[in-house]
Order: structure tokens, then C-alpha cells, then sequence
């Protein structure tokens, strides 16, 4: 495809998911008391993964060699940025089921882009709980947390979030390709995203090293935050990698997202609707 016509079909992509976003936001702030409580239910249930750290910390000085606050850092920068993945990219899982009961079939007769409609459909508000669990969590981390804070530490968190946020989309995406062929794996692709972003919330000290280097060479979540927080905690990496590492994020994130649009691209291709 031309380079014009990509920019093209990514404007209109962009608008399209915009348009459907708002229009399912406006659906839910119609009823404002229920997005409060479903929203606060979010927050609260979420942060019980916090609640259980702080039970650990009730029997422990430290977890595999980091103290509560780092621990707290970790946590908020993963949550953060998988909130803001899950915000944008959540209703992702529900392709398999599209799939089994033929309604992708309509979205592929609407002139808009597939990925934006599924992307954007049933958008829910409500996981901004997740995010100011997350914030809050990392706000905490920043306030206790022993850093040697130097400027590039500091542009360091608001990458790592963003980076990481599009590190997990492309997750979320990559996921939903799957599913073209395996039709019934939403829990494999949640296995990636929400299991993934629970691992990342606790160090990597306390995991086996062919684990670390699965998350960071073969799927690469350990450049959500991992990586850069171990520069910024001034803590050294288990595999030994050296502190240019914690500067691949963004880079990491632009290439995951290029394979998830390629595996999209070619799960959407193989697609045969249900009365094949």
C-alpha cells in the first residue's frame, strides 16, 4: 500500500475508533450514578493486587531484595500503563466470540476499519478505575521511593508508561489475530495482557532467569517497566543487559506494534466467516 494511502487508512481508522468511542461514552455518562459505582467497582477490585503485596510486606522487610516502595513503583508503572491499554484496547478479547457467531461478517460490510470498530466496541468508561488505581499506587511509589533522581530518570516514568501502554496494546491486537484461527482463545491472549501485567508488578528477582528471558526476547513485557525501573531504582538487570536497555522501550513498542498489524492484517486475510 502507498505511503499516502496508509497515512489515509490511519486517519480514518483513528477518526472511525473516535466517533464509536464517543458514542458508547456518551451512552454511559446517560447514566452517571451507574458509571460512578461500576467505575469505583473497578478501582476497588483492582486494587485488592495491592492489598495482597501489603499483606506480604506485613511478614516481610523485602520481596526477592526490593523494599515496598520499589515494589509500589513497579506496580504503579504496570498498571498504569495497562490501564491505559485496557481503556483503549480491552473489548479486543471478545473477537474470538465475533468469529464463532458470524457477527464480524457486519463489521466487515461497514466502509470503516475493522480493528477501529472492534477496538472501539462496548468502549468502557468504567476501567478509568484501573488507571487512578495505578496512579495512585505510583504516586505513593514516588513519594517513598530512594532515588537518585536526575533528569533523564525523571523523563524515564512518563515513557515507560506510554511505551509500555503501547507495548500491551500491540499485545491486545496480536492476541485478537489469533483468534481468527483459534476462534475460542480469549484466555490465552488474557494469559499475555492481564497475566502479564500481574507478573510485571512484582520483581524479577523472584522468577527463574528462562522466565525473565522469555518476557524480554521472546515477548517482550519486561521493556513495560522492568528494564527502565531497574535503571531508574539503580538496581542491576538479572540477565546482565547493559543501561542502554532501559532506552529501547519506545523502539520496542514501534516494532511490536508493526507485528501486531502484520498479524492482524494476516488474520483478517484468513478469515472465511462462519459458513465456510
Amino acid at each position: 500500500m502507498p505511503r499516502v494511502s496508509r497515512r489515509a487508512a490511519l486517519r480514518d481508522g483513528l477518526r472511525a475508533y473516535g466517533l464509536i468511542v464517543g458514542m458508547w461514552m456518551r451512552s454511559t455518562m446517560a447514566y452517571r450514578a451507574s458509571f460512578v459505582m461500576t467505575a469505583f467497582g473497578n478501582f476497588a477490585a483492582t486494587a485488592f493486587d495491592f492489598v495482597a503485596i501489603l499483606l506480604m510486606f506485613a511478614h516481610v522487610d523485602a520481596l526477592g531484595g526490593y523494599s515496598l516502595p520499589e515494589v509500589a513503583f513497579l506496580y504503579g508503572t504496570s498498571a498504569t500503563a495497562f490501564g491505559l491499554s485496557d481503556l483503549a484496547l480491552g473489548s479486543m478479547d471478545r473477537l474470538g466470540r465475533r468469529v464463532r457467531d458470524g457477527t464480524l461478517d457486519t463489521l466487515l460490510l461497514r466502509p470503516v476499519p475493522v480493528l477501529a470498530q472492534v477496538a472501539a466496541d462496548r468502549f468502557a468508561l468504567r476501567r478509568l478505575g484501573r488507571i487512578a488505581q495505578g496512579l495512585l499506587v505510583l504516586g505513593y511509589a514516588l513519594l517513598t521511593v530512594d532515588i537518585d533522581w536526575t533528569v533523564t530518570r525523571a523523563l524515564m516514568l512518563p515513557m515507560m508508561v506510554l511505551s509500555g501502554a503501547a507495548i500491551f496494546s500491540a499485545v491486545f491486537v496480536a492476541g485478537a489475530a489469533f483468534q481468527f484461527w483459534a476462534q475460542d482463545a480469549s484466555e490465552v491472549q488474557n494469559s499475555f495482557t492481564y497475566g502479564g501485567t500481574t507478573l510485571l508488578q512484582y520483581p524479577p528477582t523472584l522468577f527463574a532467569k528462562d522466565l525473565v528471558r522469555g518476557v524480554t526476547f521472546v515477548v517482550p513485557l519486561a521493556f513495560v517497566n522492568w528494564i527502565p525501573a531497574l535503571y531508574v531504582l539503580g538496581r542491576e538487570d538479572p540477565l546482565g543487559l547493559p543501561d542502554l536497555a532501559a532506552f529501547l522501550p519506545p523502539l520496542v513498542a514501534v516494532v511490536c506494534c508493526a507485528l501486531a498489524g502484520v498479524a492482524w492484517r494476516a488474520g483478517l486475510r484468513a478469515y472465511r466467516s462462519t459458513g465456510s
